[in-house]
């Protein structure tokens, strides 16, 4: 495991995390630690963008307006 160390963290800020930290039962690192896994763990807003222009370029090339066109055609009878 590698640490992790945050300097100039504002006397505020320190005091919250603290708090939430002491109400959830957990030692400030624990809850830093699970805030900094729930952060990354959510994509953001660049990564949806990829995920988005990665599925609609694989439906392109997947569905080609023609051969939609072409397939509903051959299924009339």
């Amino acid at each position: 495991m590698t640490t992790l160390q945050i300097r100039d963290v504002p006397t505020e800020l320190s005091r919250r995390l603290k708090a939430r930290a002491a109400a959830s039962g957990q030692s400030l690192s624990q809850y830093a630690l699970a805030q900094l896994e729930r952060s990354v763990a959510r994509p953001t807003i660049d990564e949806l963008w990829q995920r988005i222009e990665a599925e609609s370029t694989a439906r392109r090339e997947s569905y080609g307006a023609a051969e939609l066109l072409r397939s509903e055609r051959d299924a009339r009878p």
